[in-house]
């Protein structure tokens, strides 16, 4: 759930790439095979986006459908170009929008409706958009974490709630993403909105604390995490920074050799839910196709795949997890939460209020 920005000349490669070239000639009006010839679907999707080549090649084995995956930028501007070429889509199927940015989605009318059998063994808490536009894929924490040798002294213990990382003994120790441009940033900024409330005297209040306690802000999660953090892979000299309860397993994961213990730990009562969900594009031409893909991503075999692909946890109920997850994994018993109609009433606002206080 890593977001980079996509650069201009990408958006308009993959506009004019869209409205040029079609959709593909093998398949029929509703997305199934034409006189036996192979269908090919395109998944828009962000940078972060990855899938086992063994579990995309089943899928193409067991359907005869081909995918070409369509990486647009971040969240937010792979959203943006499928507003901007809504009737003549970038793909068949849209991936990655999340519970921050659904409500914008759904307003835009992007998606076809479609109930996947599986959607019944979803947690009902993933299960965030009623109207069954936009089917849970995955989910996932943003929390503070910290940097273990930091806080190695028992006098000296890492906060564990949003009240705790204004205390004057950590200042100068956090380091968090700008909401106006990075994912993890906007969560955060939503959980002290969840928690303190809007307004002067809620979370703005708050943030005038964070600012004053000397509170760093980097413009996306790669700056923060690998240049300002000092824990784990990082390079920096804070010890506090935005990121994810997953963030521990992908330490050791990627560690060689890996060690017995990751080097980071979760604050996790600072921690919030963040949900990423499908939709099958309205207008595309592929829609049997699209359906049979979506039904894809909530199946066993991808959902197993997720959780070391792209550090996140699956949504169906009963899915086996890595022991890597399972041991340094994060799972926060309460995480803050806003209704996606919550947030896409006052996003805008509540970013453009940030910027004014602390950005």
């Amino acid at each position: 759930m890593r977001r980079v920005a996509a650069p201009l000349a990408l958006v308009l490669a993959l506009t004019i790439a869209a409205c040029g070239s079609g959709n593909d000639a093998n398949s029929d009006s509703t997305g199934t095979a034409a006189a036996g010839k192979p269908v090919t679907i395109r998944l828009l999707t962000h940078d972060s986006f990855a899938v086992s080549d063994r579990v995309l090649k089943a899928f193409t084995n067991d359907t005869g459908i081909t995918v070409k995956v369509v990486k647009a930028g971040d969240a937010g501007a792979m959203l943006n170009q499928a507003i901007l070429t809504k009737g003549k889509p970038l793909g068949d199927v849209l991936f990655g929008v999340d519970n921050t940015l659904l409500s914008k989605a759904l307003d835009a009318g992007l998606f076809e409706t479609y109930e996947p059998k599986a959607l019944a063994d979803v947690a009902s808490e993933y299960r965030i958009d009623p109207t069954h536009h936009a089917t849970p894929v995955d989910h996932g924490e943003v929390c503070v974490n910290f940097d273990k040798k930091a806080f190695a002294d028992a006098g000296n213990p890492p906060p564990q709630t949003l009240d705790d990382l204004v205390d004057p003994r950590l200042k100068g120790t956090l380091v968090v993403e700008s909401p106006a441009t990075s994912s993890p940033g906007l969560a955060f900024l939503l959980a002290t909105i969840a928690k303190y409330g809007d307004g002067p005297d809620g979370w703005e209040a708050y943030w005038q604390k964070l600012k004053a306690n000397g509170v760093k802000v980097a413009d996306g999660w790669e700056t923060a995490y690998n240049g300002d953090f000092s824990g784990g892979s990082g390079k920096g000299d804070r010890p506090l920074v935005v990121s994810y309860a997953s963030s521990p397993p992908a330490e050791v994961y990627y560690a060689d050799p890996q060690p017995a213990d990751a080097p980071t730990g979760v604050s996790e009562g600072t921690c919030f839910r963040q949900v990423e969900l499908a939709g099958i594009l309205r207008g595309t031409r592929h829609e049997a196709a699209a359906r049979r893909f979506v039904d894809f991503l909530v199946s066993k075999p991808f959902q197993e795949d997720i959780p070391l692909q792209m550090f996140v946890f699956p949504v169906v109920n009963g899915t086996a997890l890595p022991d890597v997850f399972t041991k340094f994994a994060a799972t926060p018993a309460d995480p803050f939460d806003l209704a996606p109609a919550t947030i896409g009433k006052s996003r805008e606002r509540w970013i453009q209020r940030w910027t004014e206080l602390v950005g």
